[in-house]
């Protein structure tokens, strides 16, 4: 089994020996960064003196009305959206005055215009008018690649590699390997790898690099093996032993490693943070949020820390903690932004803690600060803000902000109907919400999402077979949706109909999503409606301990009760009442036992 974690350091940890790729044009991503940088090379040429020599290799064209006339209309059509005509102007133009800019040009076209045969018959050119660039020639390798033709850089890379030095050649490894990872035919680049490297196997880089190669195609030993051997190589090096750590299946053993690692090299941050993960992975939440918060303590600006923390609070049920790690998380992305780290999703979340709390007004501010330059973030805060505008008692306000909505797609229009319909539904308007929702389903007859909400509608107006028939297409339109089968096979089994059918149904929704606390309800439910007590008992209890919901516990308390267990039952009614006293189940439950709580 491939470890959960995701070894996200080496980038860090090699930053000496692989530099990131630029910013590419579309399609064949710009050169990685020239190959074989070696430190203790003698100091070059300046800028100013290289720049000379470019200009000195350059060919003296004469820049004639002619040429210049061509050159401008192919800038100009090129900038007005077409590409061929521009493309093919430059690149005649770069054969007739054998001038290495004009192909490169020729070459800016093609790329951007998304087309590989001309990319790579003006790269090709490029280099023959240029042969001593090395921009032309990492541009040429990349796209070589991109393209498959292994064959042709296979030669280039054999002799960057055999003319390194050998402080360099771990360097130019990396490199190559950032290359072949942009293969189309991973099969063909992984073996490529390999036979480059053979000749140089027992070096440190390509210990690790083959034996992360081998993890990507599968084989397991080989891979181990090679991280087995970097470690030896190098045993207080970071990087060797994360690659150890990610080729090993056993999730205990990585642990083990870690561990022993961290004992001999307390400082070794990226160890601690892959230790970490593994311990999320395991969901051994409690020695994980101890290990992030040793790291937090040491950086108590790391918003990575700070973010874990924050879920593993709420996987914990700590929302008292969840709260202050997510609102010091956003406070310290106000003083410092980080592109990478995305505010959005964390401000709904503490939205969703506040509203749990039922401080309405600071969900809401929390949503405010949700940016239009965040538009899947975004529009979701909005929905989230009429709901709470209609929790503080203004229905009508919150139908008519969700009316100002500017939802452009149909999928964000049929979110706007859904959400109209959730909140009539909670304010005790059914009838609204169902004719809401059959609106909907008419202009949106195709996303099984909203159907599924106008069936359950359908269900609490009465409407019975509608609600079948729809759930039944939603099914047919998402068969994976493992919730239209449980609410079909709850609702048979809460009319006490159909139980075999309803036992079928129910149990299909488990095998697509076996940890889901609700679908272990309705097995519970179904369960007790086929006069299987213990097994009710079983499955209700392991979904109550998953989520204290309200209806799991009047169910759970209605099979104890009729399995003599009153007090118990008793109990769990008190709980569920504390909790949501208008909650129908419970209501009708109570109601119909009379169990004089």
């Amino acid at each position: 089994m491939k470890n959960a974690f995701i070894i996200v350091t080496l980038s860090g940890l090699m930053a000496a020996c692989a530099v990131a790729p630029s910013a590419a044009p579309p399609l064949a991503a710009a050169p990685v960064e020239p190959l074989l940088l070696d430190a203790d090379a003698p100091a070059g040429p300046s800028a100013d003196e290289l720049a000379a020599a470019e200009e000195a290799r350059l060919p003296k064209v004469q820049l004639t009305s002619e040429l210049l006339y061509k050159l401008m209309k192919a800038e100009l059509d090129f900038k007005n959206g077409t590409w061929q005509g521009p493309y093919n102007s430059m690149l005649a133009a770069a054969r007739q005055t054998r001038d290495p800019r004009l192909a490169r040009r020729a070459a800016e076209m093609a790329l951007n215009a998304r087309q590989s045969g001309e990319s790579m018959a003006a790269v090709r050119l490029w280099r023959e008018l240029a042969p001593g660039s090395e921009e032309a020639a990492e541009y040429y390798l990349g796209m070589a690649v991109l393209s498959d033709d292994l064959g042709e850089a296979e030669k280039i890379f054999a002799r960057k590699l055999r003319e390194a030095s050998p402080k360099a050649r771990g360097v130019a490894m990396f490199q190559v390997q950032q290359y072949l990872e942009r293969a189309t035919n991973k099969p063909a680049a992984s073996l490529l790898l390999d036979k480059l490297l053979a000749p140089y196997a027992d070096a440190f880089e390509a210990r690790v690099l083959l034996a992360q190669n081998a993890f990507a195609r599968g084989d397991a030993a080989t891979a181990v093996r090679q991280a087995q051997a970097a470690v030896a190589l190098k045993p207080d090096s970071e990087i060797a032993v994360l690659t150890l750590a990610q080729v090993t299946a056993d999730q205990d053993a990585v642990v083990v490693l870690l561990e022993k690692f961290m004992a001999a090299y307390p400082k070794a941050r990226e160890v601690r943070l892959a230790h970490a993960r593994v311990l999320v992975s395991q969901k051994r939440y409690p020695q994980a949020r101890k290990a992030f918060e040793t790291m937090l303590a040491e950086q108590p600006d790391n918003a990575g820390a700070l973010y874990a923390l924050g879920i593993m609070s709420i996987q914990l049920s700590d929302s008292a903690a969840a709260e202050n790690y997510f609102t010091r998380f956003i406070d310290l992305l106000d003083k410092s932004p980080d592109e990478a780290r995305d505010p959005g999703k964390v401000l709904v979340i503490l939205s969703q803690l506040a509203e749990e709390r039922g401080d309405y007004k600071a969900a809401s501010r929390w949503l405010e600060k949700v940016g239009q330059d965040e538009p899947d973030n975004y529009f979701a805060a909005q929905l989230k803000r009429a709901r709470l505008v209609a929790k503080q008692g203004d229905t009508d306000g919150a139908i008519k902000q969700l009316g100002l909505l500017k939802a452009s797609a149909p999928a964000e229009q049929a979110q706007v109907v859904s959400t109209q319909a959730q909140v009539l539904r909670e304010a005790g308007r059914n009838e609204a919400a169902f004719a809401a929702l059959a609106d909907g389903a008419k202009r949106f007859p195709a996303n099984p999402d909203l159907l599924y909400d106008y069936a359950l509608m359908a269900e609490k107006t009465g409407r019975i077979e509608l609600m079948e028939t729809s759930l039944r297409a939603v099914m047919q339109q998402a068969p994976d949706n493992h919730h239209a089968y449980n609410a079909l096979g709850y609702s048979l089994a809460e009319r006490n109909v159909r139980l075999p059918e309803a036992l079928a149904l129910i149990q299909k929704a488990m095998a697509m999503a076996p940890d889901d606390p609700f679908i272990m309800d309705s097995m519970g439910w179904v369960q007790y409606r086929l006069g299987n007590l213990d097994q009710a008992e079983a499955h209700l209890r392991r979904a109550y301990a998953l989520r204290g919901d309200v209806d799991i516990a009047v169910h759970l308390g209605e099979v104890l009760w009729h399995k003599g267990l009153k007090a118990d039952a008793q109990k769990l009614w008190r709980e569920a009442r504390a909790k949501d006293p208008r909650n129908d189940t419970l209501k009708s439950t109570l109601a119909r036992l009379q169990p004089g709580l």
